[in-house]
């Protein structure tokens, strides 16, 4: 597993998945927010296509606990992801981030722009940039699953939570709406992110001014190179409508919305996923 000091000397590990020769390696920041890049698996066999180098975050995974707590803010953790490109050698980065992730992606975008070759963003988190999921967004997208046998108690949990009754048990009734299929991987993977996420450090991610949205946008409107915003069609984290509007900050964005797919679309629908990513980073 290797290693590397970053700005403020805190130890960070990254793992490398995937061998492909001469093939420009996928950069991957995970969410949660501040969760091991663990979750990530091999992102539906993209590792096959070409290879991943998957960042712990200060504080998760094998990476080490800063000494300054507050430098879990997202706009401090930049530093990092400069730091590791550095350190790989790399004049710019294939860049992919999940989630709550994308905020610090897109925080490093546009600080370093000249330093990102391609940026994908997979279900992408709004708060970074300042727009808008309203309660009835969230709804819709859930109503997509009327279907399914456990709808009527995880649709009458998100009812409340979009009413602000954010009560423990809501949040765990809604976890099959995060996923495409609610099976036993999805079920493994919600039961393993209880154990791989640092709350404390996620509380402080977005604290303060971690986020500047406004100045954000602005310097994503000048992002001079290719973004892929991928989203899932049933998605209650990052409804369709919300990923397009995203999709739109960029100028020279490609927008995909993955059918039957929830918030964690290489684990839905790997072969569409793996095909799209593959193909935007070829």
């Amino acid at each position: 597993m290797p290693t590397f000091s970053t700005y403020d000397g805190t130890e960070l590990a990254y793992h490398l998945l995937g061998d492909s020769p001469g093939d420009a390696p996928i950069v991957c920041v995970p969410g949660g927010p501040m969760q091991a890049s663990a979750y990530l698996g091999d992102l539906g066999g993209l590792a096959t296509h070409c290879p991943l180098i998957q960042l712990d975050l200060r504080g998760t995974g094998d990476s080490a606990i800063p000494a300054d707590p507050t430098s879990y803010r997202c706009d401090r953790q930049v530093g990092d992801v400069e730091a590791l490109r550095r350190h790989l050698g790399l004049e710019s980065l294939n860049l992919l981030a999940h989630s709550g992730g994308t905020n610090l992606a897109v925080q490093y975008a546009a600080r370093h722009p000249e330093h990102v070759a391609k940026l994908a963003l997979i279900s992408p988190s709004a708060f970074g940039v300042g727009l808008t999921i309203t309660g009835e967004q969230r709804l819709a997208a859930a109503r997509l699953r009327a279907d399914e046998p456990w709808f009527p108690t995880a649709y009458a949990a998100l009812q409340e939570i979009v009413a602000g009754n954010f009560a423990p048990d809501h949040w765990q009734a809604i976890a099959p709406l995060s996923h495409g299929r609610w099976d036993d991987a999805a079920q493994a993977m919600e039961a393993a992110g209880a154990t791989q996420k640092n709350d404390e450090a996620a509380g402080i991610y977005g604290s303060d001014d971690a986020f500047t949205p406004e100045a954000t946008r602005t310097a994503l409107a000048a992002f001079p190179h290719p973004v892929l915003v991928l989203a899932g069609r049933t998605d209650v984290g990052v409804p369709a409508p919300v990923a397009t509007e995203y999709a739109a900050l960029f100028p020279h964005s490609t927008l995909t919305i993955q059918p039957a797919s929830g918030h964690f679309p290489w684990l839905d629908d790997p072969r569409s996923f793996t095909t799209t990513v593959s193909a935007f980073f070829a």
